[in-house]
């Protein structure tokens, strides 16, 4: 026999039916929980606990606050922010406004836009080391056929991965070459741009430009808010392409005995990704390369939150 008590209104009510809902509900969130906890919580405390061990896979030993303070003193950990910062100051609005305009163009051409559609699109189809292997090849001063076409007309080419001066605007050049991804996304919202609006906005006289900054860009702006959030946030991550071009302009290879020191040349292309694995997997720092994550998520979390604020109140302005 069920046992039952009575609710607010005098019904009567099973033991336990008032918080079936909750438990309902708890049950359907359990997948999402269990893998927050699993791949999210739990690295997360696990990374805060050993920032404050010296642990290299086999030793643990608490250390308090050595590893935050070693981290106050090392030179290479600031140059791969610097180099960082960078490439987010300067390539992501690279990107953005290049696939912006890319997207832009595309819309206005009466013929044949399936195929630039897809000779834009297929360069982020690319794999990014092997993208950046080709990339390296094509710049290269010595072998490269952009240098030798650059010369034969007479112009100069700089030794783009090979200069500590050219080295990030070269990796900015690669980002801008695999364009795609954003190119369709921004067309997609260009495209969903109502009609309605560019000719009310003909009929009051306004220009090209005028419709662009107060039609097109008001609706896109959540497209572009997600771009550069996303953006910022891999842009931290930078590492695949900044490895791959440094190891081959280097010339180093990954045989037994070689040691290879990321950011070459001259460390200006040693990002804080980069600099985190060397730490953690190379010389298995692990303590260390805890603290470094815990920093770049930290800063990763204060640029998000910085540009939703902006976007958000770009927004109000314009309600």
């Amino acid at each position: 026999m069920a046992t039952t008590t009575l609710g607010r209104r005098g019904r009567a009510v099973p033991v336990g039916g008032r918080h079936r809902p909750a438990l309902r509900a708890l049950l359907y969130l359990s997948p999402w929980l269990a893998g927050f906890s699993v791949f999210f919580a739990y690295p997360l405390i696990a990374t805060v606990y050993f920032s404050f061990q010296r642990y290299d896979l086999f030793t643990l030993e608490p250390v308090g606050l050595l590893n935050y303070r070693y981290f106050l003193q090392d030179e290479a950990a600031w140059t791969a922010i610097r180099n960082t910062l960078w490439l987010v100051v300067v390539m992501v609005p690279a990107r953005l406004l290049f696939g912006l305009g890319v997207a832009q163009l595309v819309t206005k051409l009466k013929a044949g836009a399936g195929f630039y559609r897809t000779v834009f699109y297929l360069p982020s189809l690319v794999p990014l080391v092997a993208g950046t292997l080709g990339f390296v090849y094509l710049l290269n001063p010595g072998t490269g056929p952009v240098p030798t076409i650059l010369s034969a007309v007479g112009l100069p080419s700089p030794d783009w991965f090979g200069d500590p001066g050219w080295a990030k605007p070269g990796l900015t050049l690669l980002g801008l070459w695999s364009v795609g991804d954003l190119m369709v996304i921004f067309l997609a919202a260009l495209l969903d741009v109502p009609k309605q609006l560019y000719e009310a906005a003909a009929l009051d006289g306004a220009g090209p430009w005028q419709q662009f900054f107060h039609v097109t860009l008001p609706v896109i702006r959540p497209v572009l808010m997600f771009a550069a959030v996303t953006g910022v946030i891999q842009t931290l991550q930078y590492f695949t392409q900044a490895m791959v071009a440094a190891r081959v302009a280097s010339g180093s290879t990954d045989s037994a005995g070689s040691v290879f020191t990321p950011g070459y040349p001259a460390q200006s292309t040693l990002t804080f990704p980069e600099w985190l694995f060397h730490q953690g997997f190379r010389d298995f720092a692990m303590g260390y390369a805890c603290v470094l994550a815990l920093i770049l998520f930290a800063v990763s979390m204060v640029f998000t939150l910085f540009l939703l604020r902006q976007f958000r109140g770009l927004a109000e302005e314009d309600a």
